[in-house]
């Protein structure tokens, strides 16, 4: 099978990694120059879509995608498949399926779970919308990308299911992170708390999985000067995009609508961008109830 890959970037370029590894011929694009040993990299995108069987994309936002898309749609033989794991609002992805169907092409949307070790591991978990036929050619792919995929529904439903997703676990980080902070001035021992909160009903996969405390659980971000596994401005981006999709069905998400606050503030007025989202711990460790730094 040929896959033609389009978005090298820090997810990208080790899930094409991975399809090559697995035996898939994989021609991968992107706009910036890259240097990859372990498949073919193309000079332009059309030769990452003629004469593939299936086109796969991991860009930044749904603008681009649609762009992409058109490129895709014009190049792209009929019954072939493109499959989108990008994260972007669920009305776009909805858009590019219905033009894919005019012309006869398979189309899955298919964000992914799992972050940059995730992506580089093949640990990813898939949230997937489109056709039972487009899933059935998609699912050899994304087992060998991932560990776990769920056919979400229709088209739209993988983007629907992954910002519900990242609406909960920015909110319960945001949550984690404040009670460690409160804890620390209340002088309880962050091993002890650990040990009560990841046992109890206050567990959680941001304390017990992704521990944004330094030296407390499993190893994470925090452990490593909080490089990002998922950086704070993919949180924000996701965050938005909850709250755009909640208003357009008159959802009340009052947590939802206060993470995105949180990160906002944290991202564009207090250094958080670039560092990973469990980073926002230091920012309740330096506040005072009153909110002054």
């Amino acid at each position: 099978m040929k896959i033609g890959f389009i978005g090298l970037g820090n997810m990208g370029s080790p899930m094409a990694a991975n399809l090559a590894k697995a035996g898939f011929e994989v021609f991968g694009f992107d706009i910036e120059e890259k240097s990859i040993s372990n498949f073919t990299i193309v000079n332009n995108i059309e030769d990452a879509i003629i004469g593939m069987n299936v086109v796969i994309t991991m860009l930044s936002d749904g603008n681009i995608v649609k762009e992409v898309s058109q490129e895709i749609i014009s190049n792209l033989t009929k019954r072939k498949t493109f499959i989108d794991c990008s994260t972007i609002d669920v009305k776009t992805a909805i858009h590019v399926g219905k033009n894919c169907k005019k012309f006869n092409i398979n189309f899955i949307d298919a964000p992914v779970s799992g972050g940059i070790n995730g992506a580089i591991e093949g640990a990813l978990t898939f949230m997937t919308g489109g056709t039972q036929e487009a899933f059935s050619i998609a699912k050899p792919l994304f087992e060998v990308m991932g560990n776990k995929t769920v056919h979400c529904g229709k088209i739209g439903s993988g983007q629907v299911a992954k910002i519900c997703n990242n609406m909960i676990l920015g909110s319960t980080m945001i949550a984690t992170c404040e009670t460690i902070a409160m804890a620390d001035k209340l002088g309880l021992d962050r091993d002890k708390l650990f040990n009560v909160v990841s046992t109890s009903s206050g567990f959680s996969w941001s304390m017990n999985n992704y521990c944004p405390a330094p030296g407390i659980g499993p190893k994470s971000p925090a452990d490593n000067n909080y490089n990002p596994g998922f950086a704070s401005e993919l949180m924000l981006k996701d965050l938005t995009l909850a709250q755009q999709a909640a208003k357009s069905v008159d959802a009340d998400t009052p947590m939802g609508e206060l993470a995105l606050k949180v990160y906002n503030e944290f991202v564009n007025n207090e250094d958080g961008k670039g560092i990973d989202f469990s980073g926002i711990l230091p920012r309740f460790e330096k506040r005072s109830r009153n909110k002054n730094s």
